[in-house]
């Protein structure tokens, strides 16, 4: 194995996974640096939920090789991995995944719990991040009556407001009204420049894509040099691209 650049906090070298015996990634490469914000792109069925999951150790390529911080993601146990899920990654899934038991502050303030940080300082820290999305007064409601775009900002600040070195976001807005995702875009991503955490962006919205410092664009499991994004009001419309060389 090769080690990867020093400055990258995220490195990937030719993953190659497949799903039921269909090809999802075809030898993708990349790399992302210490608190940048990477937009992984293309249409729907191009394989950035599984390219994000291959980053994120959720899941392990069949080939390839991931880091992080210099460390190899793809050759860690199972434990290991939950591991660095929980102390060093954040993750915002298409539609928010809650506990539904638990009521908004408690989500809000569980990676910090699993941690082992005081019920007081999460509950603190859990209050402070659903301010600055603008649910605060909701703290004490459960997910079930709640609208769909208040439970996603409780996901989102549940991902911040652990702090993790790496926020891996799949499509976190594309449940959302134009009003609600504007207002999420801007708190994640100055949120993460503001505190340095490095986020990896899976979009198929133009718009969204916009706000990255780079974007990585996928077709067909496959890293290509441009992808022409859908407009927003018409996202299942092909994209047309051409071959990387």
């Amino acid at each position: 194995m090769v080690a990867p650049p020093d400055n990258d906090v995220i490195w990937a070298r030719s993953l190659h996974h497949s799903h039921n015996g269909s090809p999802a990634l075809g030898g993708v490469s990349l790399g992302v640096r210490d608190g940048e914000i990477l937009a992984v792109t293309g249409p729907r069925g191009c394989g950035k939920t599984t390219l994000l999951h291959c980053l994120s150790g959720q899941l392990v390529p069949e080939q390839g090789e991931v880091w992080f911080n210099s460390v190899p993601v793809h050759t860690m146990g199972p434990r290991l991995r939950e591991r660095l899920r929980r102390d060093r990654f954040g993750w915002i899934a298409p539609e928010p995944q809650l506990v539904p038991e638990l009521n908004t502050w408690e989500n809000t303030a569980l990676p910090l719990l699993l941690r082992g940080a005081s019920h007081r300082e999460a509950k603190k820290t859990a209050l402070e991040w659903l301010e600055r999305l603008d649910i605060g007064t909701c703290a004490r409601q459960r997910p079930h009556t709640l609208l769909q775009g208040q439970r996603q900002r409780i996901a989102v600040a549940r991902a911040l407001a652990a702090t993790p070195t790496v926020i891996f976001a799949d499509e976190p807005t594309a449940t959302l009204h134009r009003s609600d995702r504007t207002h999420v875009l801007r708190t994640l991503t100055s949120a993460a420049r503001s505190h340095g955490i490095t986020i990896v962006l899976a979009t198929h919205d133009a718009e969204i894509a916009a706000l990255a410092d780079r974007t990585v664009p996928l077709l067909d499991g496959r890293r290509v040099a441009t992808v022409a994004l859908p407009a927003v009001s018409d996202t299942e419309g092909r994209a047309a691209c051409s071959l990387s060389v």
